[in-house]
């Protein structure tokens, strides 16, 4: 598991330091100090990517909708089938976070 590759005492105060964070404010706050915007807009656009894949959409349509690059949505693919199901738990977290009235609108999208 590449998880292991990746511990340390950097990492964990990284982690333990979002785990603090108590609402969407602070996220926003914390993120805007810690990255810059790109960094920021790269990472929401590869869960956007995971979503959609989710959904079963088509390559071309991720790329068109998010501007992601194949090789992102490719990499992102990769982690959904072969990688610690981090994408799937989150986002069915978020699914069940949101209100079926915007679920009913995605998918007329």
């Amino acid at each position: 598991m590449q998880i292991e590759k990746l511990r340390g005492r950097e990492l964990d105060q990284l982690f333990e330091a979002i785990l603090t964070l108590n609402d969407l404010d602070e996220c926003y706050r914390f993120f805007d100090d810690l990255c810059t915007i790109n960094e920021i807009q790269s990472l929401a656009q590869r869960l956007e990517v995971a979503r959609l894949l989710q959904k079963g959409r088509k390559y071309h349509e991720i790329e068109k909708e998010t501007g992601a690059s194949t090789a992102t949505i490719s990499r992102v693919k990769r982690c959904l089938n072969y990688g610690n199901d981090a994408y799937k738990m989150v986002l069915e977290r978020l699914e069940e976070q949101t209100p079926p009235e915007t679920n009913e609108k995605e998918m007329n999208v």
